[in-house]
């Protein structure tokens, strides 16, 4: 068995040795289980559960651990168990919090219990807070964390180790000391291998590395992930619009953000949100999903219409409604492969204005060529089957127009949704969908009524 086979299945087999445990009564042993593990394996069970054995099972974890597990859960399950605490309770979870964390949790509680737990916090904690509290939650500023290290530039690096070892510890994933003026204006960083490896007598400023670019406040934070991506960040610092320092960002934030964007790009192709509890009650998940399948209704019910345009022409020729589903098919498909290939360039920064058209002109020869090849398969086996070569040529030309199509659709259809406010993984399916069909089926039947009716 493979090392990602045993790693994949080492959830299932937690969920079911708590499953046991649960069983046979064994409190002593789920709170050891569950104490033992991480905050994210934490929440990764308790979304695998029923209501009734997560609110069992929650009261089981460690006080110290439930505020980091209440920020890897999704908004619906954090939201379900905020409810059953009271205001003493969700102060207590904030203590052992860092401020960033504290920041996302406040955000969560309803705006009674917010002013409860900012007034708990000591002056410098607050300030922090609500520096953060200040953004956006998607933007660095909303990302970042207040707990950082400066050094002034007219400083030795022997007056820094110094301070670094009177200070006793410094803040997790820190791999540089950031340069600031004495008003707090960002200069540049100091990696921590240059204060162990040159000279004590050495000022800070010889030291000074700029090859860390700060990050805006106000930058989205898929493209703070894609800049830690493309540079190997392990930290930046984050500036207000004048260059003065607010925080920093670290990578464990930054894959966070990759995660969410990678499961959201994945659900929100089938109208779903990671946010969502999967054991959310029957009526709530029905009406959520219920918007989603009404939009494929109408959009079904238009590729409906093209047929019944066609209802004499299909009568005549039942052979028509037999080979239907193939144009169609394979149009969504190379449609799909198309849009996919784009949304995905788009989200990585790797399309614009200069190459989008070569972009779009690439994918309809490569729709071109391959609405020819299977164009010649099908047309062969129509020919075979049914005993009628015009029908043969008749499918094989709506192939490689509905191909044609497909492709232009998909390598157009996420700038135009996205120009619209509209997001391309959410809609672009469904508008890709409608298209191929609608156009898969105006081109074979049409072209049928044209030659053989």
């Amino acid at each position: 068995m493979t090392e990602t086979t045993q790693e994949n299945q080492q959830p299932v087999a937690r969920l079911q040795q708590l499953a046991e445990a649960t069983q046979s009564g064994s409190l002593l042993q789920v709170r050891l289980m569950l104490n033992g593990l991480y905050p994210a394996e934490i929440a990764h069970l308790i979304e695998a559960l029923t209501p009734e054995k997560r609110d069992f099972v929650w009261e089981l974890i460690d006080p110290d651990l439930k505020g980091d597990v209440l920020l890897e859960v999704s908004d619906d399950i954090s939201e379900s168990l905020i409810r059953e605490m009271n205001p003493d309770q969700l102060v207590a979870l904030t203590e052992a919090l860092a401020v960033d964390d504290m920041a996302d949790f406040i955000q969560d509680l309803p705006d009674t219990v917010t002013d409860v737990v900012l007034q708990s916090l000591d002056s410098q904690d607050r300030r922090r807070v609500e520096a953060i509290l200040h953004y956006p939650e998607d933007t660095a500023g909303g990302l970042m964390n207040t707990d950082t290290i400066t050094v002034r530039p007219d400083v030795t690096v022997d007056v820094v180790l110094r301070y670094l070892r009177r200070r006793g510890n410094i803040p997790q994933i820190t791999d540089s000391l950031i340069v600031v003026t004495r008003n707090n204006k960002f200069l540049g960083t100091v990696p921590l291998t240059y204060l162990l490896t040159r000279d004590l007598e050495a000022t800070i400023g010889e030291l000074l590395s700029q090859d860390v670019e700060p990050i805006p406040a106000g930058m989205p934070n898929t493209e703070v992930a894609a800049l830690f991506e493309y540079r190997d960040l392990v930290s930046a610092p984050v500036v207000d619009e004048q260059g003065y320092l607010l925080g920093r960002i670290t990578v464990d934030d930054v894959v966070d953000v990759i995660r969410e964007s990678a499961e959201q790009d994945i659900l929100s192709r089938a109208g779903l949100n990671e946010e969502h509890d999967m054991f959310a009650p029957v009526l709530v998940s029905t009406r959520r999903r219920a918007i989603w399948l009404g939009l494929n209704l109408f959009t079904a019910f238009i590729a409906s219409y093209v047929i019944g345009l066609f209802e004499q022409t299909i009568d005549q020729l039942v052979a028509l409604a037999v080979l239907m589903p193939i144009v169609a098919s394979m149009g969504g498909i190379a449609g799909n492969q198309t849009l996919t290939l784009v949304i995905r360039g788009m989200a990585l920064g790797q399309i614009g204005d200069t190459n989008a058209r070569r972009l779009m002109f690439k994918e309809l020869s490569v729709g071109l060529l391959n609405g020819l090849l299977w164009a010649l398969i099908v047309a062969a086996i129509t020919v075979l089957w049914f005993s009628n070569i015009q029908l043969g040529l008749i499918i094989a030309a709506a192939m490689v127009i509905n191909l044609i199509t497909a492709a232009f659709a998909g390598a157009t259809l996420p700038s135009f949704l996205r120009k619209l406010g509209a997001d391309p993984a959410l809609a672009g399916g469904v508008v890709l969908t409608t298209i191929t069909d609608v156009i898969g089926f105006m081109a074979f039947l049409g072209l049928a009524a044209i030659y053989l009716v």
